[in-house]
């Protein structure tokens, strides 16, 4: 049976005292992130942040730099674990059942309600944490929720971060970390019914874009945009 779960949609007093007070200080003093392109990220109304995915510090740098709240796709087995619940339930996250495939349909409609809700919302298309550093084939559903709602792609480039907590490491080490923002992508269906070639076009486009801002070699798996 799919695990479908609802949206958790956290607490904005939570939100800025994780990133002002609790977290955001340290991840500062011990990452000193640098920022480019900040200007492409609408200052309201709904869009999508994508981004490559290469350390567990990607989901807390982002949104750091980023002034509105950011609400991620993130993985249900995170949700579950006693020390991250908490934490995620007070962020908010959209929860998706990777093993499933239509509870990721459901965390794709949830995430289309989501931003017409207008909500910044923050997708690593890649699915999970790149295992070998190389920029890998992008899953398809930040293509949907775009293609649905006609709300902007800003792609992000992350750089840094498999340095300061490779995969593997137990505990992350001082490093410089720097995330660059492109121009917001639009993304459309052409004339006559959606489908999934159209999607798999649009995703290709988005990683084309974030594989320019995070300067990544591709794995073999990688599908470049036409």
């Amino acid at each position: 049976m799919a695990d479908r779960r609802p949206i958790l949609d956290g607490s904005p007093a939570f939100w800025m005292l994780l990133k002002h007070v609790l977290l955001g200080p340290a991840l500062r003093l011990f990452f000193r992130p640098s920022v480019t392109g900040l200007e492409h990220v609408p200052r309201e109304g709904g869009a999508i942040l994508a981004a490559n995915h290469v350390s567990f510090l990607d989901p807390l740098l982002l949104p750091l730099v980023v002034p509105r709240r950011v609400m991620f796709l993130t993985k249900v087995k995170y949700i579950d674990k006693p020390m991250l619940r908490w934490f995620l339930t007070g962020a908010g996250v959209i929860p998706v059942a990777t093993d499933d495939l239509s509870a990721v349909g459901g965390a794709v409609t949830a995430g289309v309600a989501a931003v017409r809700a207008g909500r910044l919302i923050g997708i690593f298309p890649e699915g999970t944490r790149s295992r070998d550093g190389l920029l890998h084939r992008g899953k398809t559903g930040v293509a949907r929720i775009a293609m649905e709602t006609g709300v902007p792609v800003v792609p992000a480039g992350i750089s840094g971060t498999e340095r300061a907590f490779p995969r593997g490491a137990r505990l992350p080490r001082p490093h410089r970390v720097h995330i660059t923002f492109g121009p917001p992508l639009t993304l459309a269906w052409s004339e006559g019914k959606p489908d999934a070639a159209q999607g798999r076009i649009a995703t290709d486009r988005v990683m084309a874009a974030i594989g320019a801002l995070s300067g990544q070699q591709v794995g073999e798996d990688y599908s470049p945009a036409e």
